[in-house]
């Protein structure tokens, strides 16, 4: 068991999300970096799907009520367990009653905790991730607060042991200090013909601004304003993660993990998955240029992105038996 020693709205109990529900009005939800919560599951000999922590409110402290293998993924926070500093990507053996801090962080936006076996919370529709937006997954359907108590999932009988002073993982793409600009690949979206060729080009060669009105819903880019060729009506639609939209502002907005599941704004494009875990390091103030892929790149770079994780798996699994 551990216990939340702060307190943090947008810090939340996610998996890998909620899917097949999206016809009945049920967001995805799910963790906004997946690859960094699936390199910290992996490090632990967890299912990929195991439950962990997403923090995005800094600085973040827990407590650990028993002996438990953890993993910190994600943001370079400057995690320390007991004041000692841990790599980025890490995972160690913690002992009870040991405190674990997340500082504000010096590269990327949310850090993912991940535990053996995972967070032990109810599952509603396949998941245990919290849904903000509806009030319900995770601990309470809320974010955490100061004095949560949360349970962590028995671990089977294998024997596992990290080694002495842990274990760690390069991840294969993740924004580094000081970087200014985050490139995202993307696709056209269905309304892409349908924006001046000025729009388009701007679209393209523009750094766009995250705004802080951004969220786990979407982010809110500011640029150059997007026209359409004309004006034209759209019926609400189906939307998922990663489309970007153009409402009358002309100022786009990238649906994210908690995105509606429809909406009638044009869209201008689709971010290709892989590269919705470079969006989610990014923190408001950061700048995005966006760059065209096709279908066959995107595939190329999301079957890339899962050899690497089944790298860290088997290697993990070696090392700790």
């Amino acid at each position: 068991m551990i216990e939340i020693l702060s307190n943090g709205a947008a810090n939340t109990v996610q998996d890998l999300g909620r899917f097949g529900h999206l016809d009945i009005g049920v967001s995805r939800c799910g963790a906004m970096d997946a690859a960094a919560l699936t390199t910290g599951n992996a490090l632990l000999g967890n299912a990929p799907s195991a439950a962990g922590l997403e923090i995005a409110i800094f600085p973040f402290r827990l407590r650990f009520l028993s002996d438990i293998d953890v993993a910190v993924t994600g943001a370079d926070c400057a995690a320390a367990l007991d004041g000692w500093r841990l790599p980025p990507f890490w995972a160690i053996s913690a002992r009870s009653g040991q405190e674990l801090k997340l500082s504000p962080p010096i590269a990327g936006a949310r850090a993912y905790v991940a535990f053996a076996g995972g967070i032990d919370v109810a599952e509603i529709l396949g998941s245990r991730s919290t849904d903000l937006k509806s009030g319900f997954g995770g601990h309470k359907g809320r974010g955490l607060e100061r004095g949560d108590r949360l349970g962590l999932a028995k671990i089977d009988g294998r024997c596992r042991k990290l080694p002495p002073g842990g274990l760690g993982a390069l991840p294969l793409d993740f924004p580094p200090a000081g970087e200014t600009t985050i490139d995202v690949r993307v696709t056209p979206g269905a309304e892409f013909d349908s924006f001046a060729q000025a729009s388009i080009d701007h679209f393209f060669a523009a750094p766009w601004i995250v705004s802080v009105a951004s969220n786990r819903m979407g982010y809110r880019l500011s640029g150059p304003l997007l026209t359409l060729k004309r004006q034209r009506e759209l019926l609400s639609h189906g939307i998922l993660s990663g489309t970007i939209q153009v409402p009358a502002s002309g100022q786009p907005i990238i649906q994210l993990a908690d995105a509606n599941t429809c909406g009638g704004y044009p869209k201008i494009a689709h971010v290709i998955e892989p590269d919705l875990a470079r969006l989610a390091q990014a923190p408001a103030g950061a700048r995005i240029r966006f760059h065209a892929a096709t279908i066959a790149t995107a595939l190329e770079a999301a079957a890339k992105s899962k050899a690497h994780l089944d790298d860290i798996r088997v290697t993990a699994a070696l090392i700790c038996g």
